[in-house]
């Protein structure tokens, strides 16, 4: 029972001090942004610039992974039941109230929460159990694929600007 409790403590503390948390559903793990109110993880995503939540359903199950805020490892990792909140119920809106506080950069501030309404989904992950025996390897996994790109090659003076900056050390 205490092995019980303590899991659960280390699994609320972990998930409320991290910025991101990995969710792994059917496909491939993801880092999202979150909050966690009353006992569960809250995520908003798959709408016009917010974050995407592949393969979450109402009614699934997930994977999720917490990363230590000091020194970036994993730090626990937890199932958890997977619910879709209907929006504008009294349950969606409390959950966007705290939401709404850690979206940063938002293109349409004063009217976030009628696009996330209109566009997005506000799922809730509930703990099932947690796992603190992690696994020594490193798990990586290839990236995911990307449209991201640089935007113009690096200069070639590059190298010797920064070798200058050395030298006058």
């Amino acid at each position: 029972m205490t092995e019980l409790l303590l899991g659960q403590a280390l699994v609320e503390e972990a998930t409320k001090k991290s910025g991101l948390i990995w969710v792994r559903g059917p496909g491939p793990a993801r880092a999202l942004w979150h909050v966690w109110h009353e006992g569960a993880v809250y995520l908003v995503g798959d709408g016009q610039g917010e974050q995407p939540l592949p393969g979450l359903a109402d009614g699934s199950t997930a994977e999720v992974t917490v990363r230590s805020k000091d020194k970036g490892g994993r730090l626990v990792a937890w199932t958890a039941a997977v619910t879709e909140l209907a929006p504008r119920s009294d349950a969606w809106e409390a959950a966007v109230a705290e939401l709404k506080g850690k979206r940063l950069n938002a293109p349409d501030g004063e009217h976030m929460t009628e696009r996330w309404a209109r566009e997005c989904r506000v799922l809730r992950l509930v703990p099932q159990d947690a796992i603190t025996d992690l696994p020594r390897d490193s798990l990586a996994a290839v990236p995911l694929p990307t449209t991201a790109t640089t935007r113009e090659p690096v200069p070639a003076s590059l190298g010797r600007l920064l070798m200058k900056r050395k030298k006058r050390k």
